[in-house]
């Protein structure tokens, strides 16, 4: 009996140094969230917090925060098309205050594509490899590139309307050897189909380019960059802010194109999302963003 009224007062003591650290600490944990979600998309969380000063943090990064309405807090997540299936944490931080939740991963079902061209299309010799890799450093450089907006992470349609002729994330197969799985969308169109843009941003990079043929990178702010690629021309130069509804350029199969398309890309803070995922109805309603219903 002595033995277990011991027990029971050290569970006590150390219920009451639990109770004193976060008095000092000043901290306050709210019941923790969960959301579900696959490779390769956008996921909408959210959050009660007070205080001006909150931020959002998941797989190592700060990810952008809104304030909806008097301490209600909104926050987008990009999970990266390789990010392995699992549970994560996320954690929301603001002055006195944590909300703690978890993000379950789930394996993305990708197409499987295959295509045959022509060698001289797929072999590249030591110069031609040269270009590629600096194209693609070029471009790379732009995904960390600064830009004072604050747009939420949504858009209402695609830049260009037409069968989608390779899915995100397809696993491709170019004359039977395996290729990076596709890290965007290409939309087939008429050449000179005018590529619409959907988010009001700056031109980071308008070039062209050996495999991309004519490239524009558009960066909107909060770690969000796209990726236009295969541009029959370019309609925009580096530097230039580019509203909403603008017209960029126009469709084409410059550079290493099979035919007629637009490769659309995403990144959001480093990760490599599905553009459609980004979609939401005019009024606000989601299309395929992962808003995802709380456990």
């Amino acid at each position: 009996m002595t033995g277990t009224c011991v027990f029971i007062a050290s569970l006590f003591r150390a219920f009451l140094v639990l109770i004193i650290l976060n008095i000092a600490l000043g901290t306050q944990y709210v019941t923790a969230h969960e959301w579900h979600t696959i490779q390769g998309d956008v996921v909408r969380v959210d959050a009660t917090l007070t205080g001006q000063h909150v931020s959002l943090h998941c797989f190592g990064k700060n990810w952008p925060v809104k304030m909806v309405s008097k301490d209600h807090w909104i926050g987008w997540i990009g999970v990266d098309l390789g990010q392995k299936p699992g549970n994560y944490s996320l954690r929301w931080v603001s002055a006195g205050q944590k909300e703690s939740g978890h993000l379950h991963i789930s394996q993305g079902k990708f197409r499987v594509s295959r295509i045959e061209v022509k060698k001289k299309m797929a072999v590249f010799d030591a110069k031609a490899l040269a270009r590629i890799r600096a194209d693609q450093a070029a471009i790379k450089k732009t995904y960390v590139m600064q830009v004072n907006a604050t747009p939420d992470i949504s858009i209402t349609e695609h830049p260009v309307h037409g069968p989608v002729s390779t899915p995100f994330g397809a696993r491709r197969y170019v004359n039977g050897k395996p290729r990076s799985p596709h890290s965007g969308l290409d939309i087939a169109a008429p050449e000179g189909t005018p590529i619409i843009n959907p988010l009001a941003g700056r031109v980071l990079l308008a070039e062209s380019m050996f495999l991309n043929g004519n490239t524009i990178v558009i960066g909107h702010g909060r770690g969000l960059v796209m990726v236009y690629s295969h541009l029959k021309s370019l309609h925009v130069h580096k530097g230039a802010w580019i509203k909403a509804g603008e017209t960029i350029g126009e469709v084409g199969q410059t550079g290493r194109a099979t035919g007629p398309h637009l490769h659309w890309g995403v990144r959001f803070n480093g990760a490599r999302i599905n553009p459609d995922s980004l979609l939401v109805h005019a009024g606000g309603l989601a299309m395929r963003l992962v808003l995802l219903i709380r456990s």
